[in-house]
């Protein structure tokens, strides 16, 4: 749950004392994007990523940045060391705002909400590291500009929900026999030693973590390609690899109650995973107190 202190419209308060009005756009229409990132011992981890990809959603809703890079900097710091640092999951939260009444239309001049909070980050329990995880199959029911992260998040929750129904960790989505991704993850599959990652499309959140895997692969020369991956690949995989900002790396070694490759969490896994915990430092930015 949301540490004590929030940061909200200017001013860190108590989570207590926040509040939002009613006719607020994203609480009335999902008007409103968001960013989640990872903090390792009162660290940003991929700061400048998140940030960029924080704009260019607010563009994706024809809403300008809403603070530069110093100024989240601050914001992220205060917050961060307010509630006392270590391991968090920093959550940011940018809607159009309050209107005077209930219209589909923005009115221009509408100053923005912006709510950010911190929360414990949540612990991978090491026998999911070494045995890895399961997952469903579903079909992607989302809308067609998901590399908006926007707040409105129905599809995503019902699909989420589906897996959990079915006792896993997440859910896999496919759209005309090809893979997306996760309901709250990116998805990359193993085939032949080589880390297969469906390109970037509208159908697609630009993930950072996404990103990561990227560059992490060129360090551990593990061959890497951006195309599409059919569904039969997905289910003829050496490997399933999923990332989020708040899971981390995860091994999917069931899917659809069938084993993926041997059962265990598979050698490019292992290397990639070595990796990330290796190199996180490196990718973080020092939050001023």
């Amino acid at each position: 749950m949301p540490l004590p202190l929030v940061w909200l419209d200017g001013r860190l308060l108590p989570l207590s004392e926040a509040r939002i009005s009613p006719l607020d756009r994203g609480f009335l229409f999902g008007d409103a994007v968001y960013e989640v990132l990872p903090v390792y011992g009162g660290r940003a981890y991929r700061m400048d990523e998140h940030l960029e990809r924080l704009d260019r959603s607010l563009a994706g809703i024809r809403m300008p940045p809403v603070m530069e890079r110093a100024g989240w900097l601050s914001v992220f710091g205060s917050l961060v060391h307010g509630n006392g640092g270590g391991d968090l999951l920093l959550y940011v939260q940018v809607t159009r705002g309050v209107e005077p009444e209930r219209n589909h239309v923005p009115q221009p001049g509408t100053r923005p909400t912006v709510l950010a909070f911190v929360a414990p980050l949540p612990v991978v329990p090491a026998s999911t590291i070494e045995r890895g995880t399961a997952a469903i199959t579903a079909a992607d029911l989302r809308w067609s500009r998901c590399d908006i992260k926007a707040t409105s998040l129905l599809a995503n929750v019902l699909l989420r929900w589906q897996a959990a129904d079915a006792q896993t960790t997440e859910a896999i989505l496919l759209r005309d026999g090809w893979l997306t991704e996760g309901s709250s993850s990116s998805v990359h599959v193993v085939k032949a030693a080589r880390l297969l990652t469906p390109p970037q499309t509208h159908a697609i959140l630009p993930g950072t973590t996404r990103g990561v895997l990227f560059d992490l692969a060129g360090r551990e020369a593990i061959v890497s390609e951006r195309r599409p991956v059919a569904e039969a690949e997905l289910r003829s995989a050496e490997e399933i690899i999923i990332a989020s900002a708040g899971g981390g790396i995860r091994a999917v070694t069931k899917l659809d109650g069938k084993v993926v490759g041997t059962g265990s969490p598979g050698p490019v896994f292992r290397r990639l995973y070595a990796a990330f915990l290796a190199t996180r430092a490196e990718f973080s930015t020092e939050l001023p107190a």
